[in-house]
C-alpha cells in the first residue's frame, strides 16, 4: 500500500519540514486511494513510459509513477520537498528538478534527462497555476501525447465545455488536445481539506489542430478581445476589447469582420466556437499588427 496516503504520516512530514501548506502554493496532499487509482489508471501507464510529474510534495503520486513507468521527471518548487524527495525516492527511476516549471520548458527538462518525446504529464496540479501549465506544456514544442491532471472541478467542467459555456482557456486547450472528465474527487480527498472539489482530467493531444490558423498569437488575441466584456454582444464588445489588447479597429470595421465570419453581431463570446474565432480572426487579419 502507498505509505504515502497515511493523514498522519503526511502531517508528521510537513512537521518535520517546519512546512504550513499555505493556499497560494496550492499545497494540498492527496490522501484518497480511490482518487489516486483513479488517476493511475487514467494515465494507463506502461513500463517504457516517460512521465513528467509537476508539483509531486510529498510523493504520494510520485510513489505510483515510479513502480509502473520507465523514468518519471517530477518538477518541485519548494527546495524543502524537493530535498526530501530524493532521500525518500533513493534508487528510483526518478529525477527530481527542483525548479518552477513555468520557466522550464518541456524540452529542456527531457534534454537533461537525455530522453526524447514520446512522454505522459501526470499530476496533481496546484490550483493557483493550473492554466499556465496546461498551456506550457500544449503549447510547448514538445507537448505531452497525454496528461492526466487532478485539477479545481470547476477548471475542469471550464476546460471541457461545450458552445454557450466556451471561455479563453477552453479554446486554449480544446485547440491542442481532446479534453474529458475522468471522476469528480470530493474536497474530503485532501489534506488539508480545500474549500472546492477536484477532478480528473484527461487529455489526449490532438495530431491535426481542428482549425487551420496561420498565426495562433493573433487568434488568442482575438478570443480574449471577444471575451473582455463576455455579458456584452459581440457587435458592441468587440471593438472596446479589441482597443484594450492595443489594437486599433472601430466599430463599423468590427461588424463587418463578424459579417465575412459568419456571426452574428447579437452573439455572446461563450457561444462562439474555435472555427468561428478563426474564420473572425482572418477577416481582421489585414486589421492586426
Amino acid at each position: 500500500m502507498n505509505p504515502y496516503l497515511n493523514p498522519q504520516r503526511v502531517r508528521a512530514a510537513l512537521r518535520a519540514l517546519d512546512l504550513r501548506p499555505t493556499r497560494g502554493m496550492g499545497q494540498n496532499f492527496l490522501v484518497d486511494p480511490v482518487a489516486l487509482a483513479a488517476i493511475v489508471e487514467a494515465a494507463a501507464l506502461q513500463p517504457d513510459d516517460l512521465v513528467i510529474e509537476v508539483g509531486p510534495g510529498l510523493g504520494v503520486l510520485t510513489w505510483e509513477l515510479t513502480r509502473r513507468a520507465g523514468l518519471t521527471i517530477a518538477v518541485e518548487l519548494d527546495k524543502r520537498l524537493a530535498a526530501r524527495l530524493r532521500d525518500e525516492f533513493a534508487g528510483a527511476p526518478l529525477r527530481i528538478v527542483q525548479a518552477d516549471v513555468l520557466r522550464v520548458a518541456p524540452g529542456e527538462l527531457l534534454a537533461a534527462a537525455e530522453r526524447q518525446p514520446p512522454y505522459k504529464l501526470v499530476a496533481n496540479l496546484p490550483y493557483a497555476i493550473t492554466a499556465p501549465v496546461l498551456r506550457h506544456f500544449l503549447e510547448a514544442r514538445e507537448p505531452p501525447d497525454l496528461s492526466v491532471v487532478l485539477v479545481q472541478c470547476e477548471v475542469a467542467e471550464r476546460i471541457t465545455a461545450a458552445p454557450g459555456d466556451l471561455s479563453v482557456l477552453a479554446h486554449a486547450v480544446q485547440l491542442y488536445a481532446a479534453p474529458e472528465i475522468v471522476t469528480r474527487v470530493p474536497a474530503s480527498s485532501f489534506y488539508p481539506q480545500p474549500a472546492v472539489d477536484s477532478a480528473v482530467l484527461r487529455l489526449r493531444r490532438r495530431d491535426v489542430p481542428p482549425v487551420e490558423v496561420a498565426d495562433v498569437q493573433a487568434l488568442f488575441r482575438v478570443i480574449k478581445a471577444g471575451f473582455l466584456h463576455p455579458r456584452k454582444q459581440l457587435g458592441n464588445a468587440l471593438a472596446g476589447g479589441l482597443a484594450a489588447l492595443g489594437i486599433k479597429v472601430s466599430r463599423e470595421q468590427a461588424l463587418a469582420a463578424l459579417e465575412r465570419a459568419g456571426i452574428a453581431p447579437t452573439r455572446r463570446a461563450e457561444t462562439v466556437t474555435l472555427a468561428e474565432w478563426a474564420a473572425l480572426t482572418h477577416a481582421l487579419t489585414p486589421l492586426l499588427p
